[in-house]
């Protein structure tokens, strides 16, 4: 009997508001899908084009960015900078053979705990239903993207 598919989900988490929101929802007990690794970074205006792009290279099902609502961001405007960011890697992933749904940008807060549980769960159930990353039969199209 074959395995289940269970994606892997590369999350990039703003230290200041979603990282410690998903610190929340552990302290609190809050379950969720064990299916994201978070990388902790000081901004989502500091995650680079090319996290993104290597996370899918790296083997990720899909990409979660975390960050703080906007207008709260600790540096002013990292969160627009995202957000731009987020706009053209959306533009580009079709270009490459990858679904946009595999890429996800979300704000919440330092007090949403739960919120991170229901993202992180949506977005399992979204990569289930798309299944794993595949250009062609056997062939990864994140293997297809060289990142320096």
């Amino acid at each position: 009997m074959p395995e289940e598919f269970e994606p892997k989900i590369v999350a990039f988490f703003c230290n200041w508001c979603t990282y410690l929101a998903a610190d929340l929802a552990g302290t609190s007990r809050i379950r969720y899908a064990p299916n994201a690794e978070v990388v902790r970074v000081m901004c989502s205006g500091r995650i680079d084009v090319q996290f993104i792009l290597k996370a899918f290279a790296k083997g990720a099902d899909g990409v979660l960015i975390g960050g703080c609502h906007p207008g709260d961001c600790h540096y002013q405007e990292g969160n627009y900078k995202a957000l731009r960011r987020y706009r053209l890697v959306q533009r580009l992933l079709p270009q490459m053979g990858i679904e946009e749904e595999r890429l996800r940008l979300e704000w919440i807060s330092a007090a949403e705990g739960d919120r991170v549980r229901v993202v992180i769960n949506e977005m399992v159930e979204t990569l289930k239903r798309l299944g794993p990353l595949r250009k062609a039969e056997g062939e990864r199209a994140a293997d297809l993207v060289e990142v320096a």
